[in-house]
């Protein structure tokens, strides 16, 4: 008899530790799954703001070419009108 709760004891024991180490993969794997969600979401707010950053950059570039290449049409106009 006494045999018999061993064997019972050891195996209900045996399936909790099973069940529980389960649980706690599925949990480990959530929070793994949020930890690369998170990252995710940071690495994205930094690309927007570095891609702003180079947009912002392109643009003013190209302003200032414009601006450059109106003055030498200008200058070049005026060269032959004789000015």
């Amino acid at each position: 008899m006494l045999s018999r709760f061993m064997l019972l004891a050891f195996f209900t024991l045996l399936m909790a530790t099973v069940v529980s180490a389960e649980n706690g993969f599925k949990e480990g794997g959530k929070e793994v799954g949020q930890g690369f969600k998170k990252m995710g979401k940071a690495t994205g707010k930094v690309a927007k703001k570095s891609g702003k950053a180079i947009g912002k950059a392109f643009k003013e570039s190209g302003k200032a070419t414009g601006k450059a290449f109106k003055e030498a049409g200008k200058e070049t106009g005026e060269a032959f009108r004789g000015k």
